[in-house]
């Protein structure tokens, strides 16, 4: 009977050591996965960093853009009014008008309201046109 306890002994002594290694061999691989997972973690977060930083740029841009492109409304609103006055006035009828005008004495003021020229077009055809002043 002792033979077949040191037998029974030495068989659990057996199943209790590959239990253990079996144990040791899990938690080995477990702490490799652990450490990959972890590596991979920090590439992700150090990915969303950049991804942020990246965004913030875009938002900056597209903040001075917004910016520019208000500015850039703004400087040519009067477009709008001069392209609707150049379109009442019609092809080169006005600006005939306005250079028989400018030859009998107009002021570019008043061939600007008359025949809705822009005060730089009044200007520019009483220099051409109008008369010639003396000294």
């Amino acid at each position: 009977m002792i033979n077949m306890n040191v037998s029974i002994d030495t068989i659990l002594g057996i199943a209790g050591t590959l239990l253990g290694l079996c144990a040791m061999l899990a938690a080995f691989v477990m702490s490799r996965s652990s450490r990959r997972w972890h590596t991979r973690c920090v590439a992700v977060e150090s990915s969303l960093a950049a991804m942020r930083r990246e965004l913030e740029l875009m938002a900056s841009i597209s903040v001075k853009t917004g910016r520019r492109v208000k500015r850039i409304e703004h400087e040519y609103a009067g477009v709008v009014d001069r392209v609707e006055l150049a379109e009442l006035r019609g092809p080169a009828q006005s600006f005939d008008q306005a250079i028989d005008s400018a030859r009998r004495g107009a002021d570019p003021g008043r061939l600007a309201q008359q025949f809705g020229l822009s005060r730089s077009e009044a200007d520019l055809v009483t220099r051409l046109h109008g008369r010639k002043k003396t000294a």
